[in-house]
Formats: structure tokens, sequence, C-alpha cells
């Protein structure tokens, strides 16, 4: 089994700031879920605006590493998924 990390996607970072963070909103899956390619993990938000980060592969979440309220820079992975 592998792992892969769970990041917000580059493209709502595109028309930031340098240096901003962004908050994780909320995890609308646990550790130990199964998850699909391309569902909804969790929401963060960026600048007042709300986004859904989504599972780049289909596995089971291994860990939640930014949990609900705390905040998280460009490129830093908020989760951890196991693929087969």
């Amino acid at each position: 089994m592998s792992t892969i990390e769970i990041v917000l996607q580059d493209e709502f970072w595109a028309d930031v700031e340098s240096g901003t963070e962004a908050l994780v909103e909320e995890w609308l899956v646990g550790v130990g879920d199964s998850v699909a390619a391309g569902q909804a993990v969790a929401t963060v938000v960026v600048v007042k605006t709300s986004h859904e980060v989504v599972a780049p592969a289909a596995g089971v979440i291994g860990d939640i590493l930014v949990k609900a309220e705390e905040t998280f820079a460009q490129g830093k992975a908020i989760g951890l998924l196991q693929v087969a």
C-alpha cells in the first residue's frame, strides 16, 4: 500500500498573496473512511472563499494532519490517503 498526500489544489492559490494561509473549515471524512477519486474530503477557506479539497485517488484516509479550525500554508499536506 502506498501513501498519497492530500493537498489543496494549486488553482485555489493562483490569486493569493504569497505567505497567505488557508483554514481547514471542516473534514467531511474521518480516518479509516474509504473515499473515491475526486470525492470531497474537506472544506477549506482561502481569503474568505470556501473550497472543497478532493481525494486525488480512491483509497482510505490514513491520517488527518491539519485538524478543523487549524491553518496551513500552500503546498502543505492536510491529510494522507492510503491507496492499494
